[in-house]
């Protein structure tokens, strides 16, 4: 079969079948009287073969060490090939998500879609006093989308506020994709998400704040706790009790029942919940220490009767703490 002929059964040009020839890829088994390329089946299966390689993103050098080296192994060739493609899949992902970004930017003109790149690259940047720039230059610049994920990343405390600061003027859409964060397997996104959350007003930062008060991190719930204690949210205390016991953020969290105790009825409750952690018997040393403490902070007769009966209590420090603060009561 002449070339041209091969050329129109096998899909591949004259002018490559050459180049393949020329690299010692496939060349013709024999000649015509009237010296023209004659390739046999053989010949013809070799270039199925060739193209069949190359359609997995082989190289030519790599096709021919496939084909020709016996000892070639394309376990780990076909490896390389999936690594290969992930982070071409990877970079061309990047890319489409930064132009639907600036995209959603709506650009009026080049200098704008120029800005906003730049704003885009500055919040990737290595430097944390180039991504707190952009943060804080981003507002109206930026997709919330863009923020967003920022912001979920971010592990320097001054860009993540800032970048928070940013979201909470973004306008519509950051509490749904937050809210979205909320589900990450990673409790630190978790966690990043419900602190810009806080930040945030509105019904729908609170159903999101809500939302991760069941959170199997006590870091996470406690984060909307107090979020949620600021706003009045009497859902929040029993994780608010929680963080006392456990000594995390205990003293925010006090305060925080301070807070939420604004009436008798809610005081009372309150009390009474913590009284309830005094006397289980999970709660030792220091966690009923702390549980004493908080109880300074709840106004009312409930509190003041459990100071009282604390007073007297097995653990000397509990005692002096509960008579220290009964003194401090009276003086007020």
């Amino acid at each position: 079969m002449l070339i041209g002929e091969v050329a129109r059964r096998s899909g591949v040009s004259a002018r490559m079948l050459r180049h393949y020839e020329s690299l010692g890829l496939v060349r013709p088994s024999g000649r015509t009287g009237s010296g023209y390329r004659e390739y046999s089946g053989e010949d013809i299966q070799r270039i199925f073969q060739i193209e069949s390689l190359r359609s997995l993103g082989l190289s030519l050098r790599e096709v021919g060490r496939a084909l020709d080296d016996p000892g070639f192994a394309p376990s780990a060739l076909v490896e390389d090939l999936i690594r290969r493609t992930r982070e071409r899949i990877a970079a061309e992902t990047e890319l489409l998500t930064r132009l639907r970004r600036i995209r959603a930017a709506d650009p009026d003109g080049w200098e704008h879609v120029l800005q906003a790149v730049a704003l885009l690259q500055a919040l990737g940047s290595q430097s944390a006093d180039a991504r707190q720039r952009a943060a804080l230059s981003s507002v109206g610049e930026v997709p919330v989308e863009a923020l967003v994920e920022a912001a979920l990343r971010e592990t320097e405390p001054h860009v993540a506020g800032a970048l928070r600061w940013a979201l909470a003027r973004s306008g519509d859409g950051g509490p749904a994709l937050l809210g979205q964060a909320l589900g990450s397997p990673a409790a630190a996104v978790r966690e990043r998400a419900v602190r810009a959350l806080a930040e945030m007003s509105g019904d729908e930062v609170v159903e999101q704040l809500r939302k991760a008060l069941a959170d199997p991190d006590l870091a996470v719930r406690g984060q909307a706790a107090l979020a949620l204690g600021t706003r009045g949210g009497a859902d929040a205390v029993p994780t608010l009790i929680d963080m006392i016991v456990e000594g995390g953020n205990d003293t925010d969290a006090a305060d925080a029942l301070g807070v939420l105790a604004s009436d008798a009825a809610a005081a009372d409750e309150i009390a009474t919940g913590l009284v309830a952690r005094l006397a289980d018997e999970a709660a030792q040393g220091p966690a009923r220490g702390r549980l004493t403490q908080a109880l300074a902070e709840i106004p009312g007769v409930r509190a003041s009767r459990a100071l009282v009966e604390l007073s007297h209590d097995a653990d000397r420090a509990v005692a002096l703490t509960a008579g220290y603060l009964l003194r401090l009561r009276d003086t007020r």
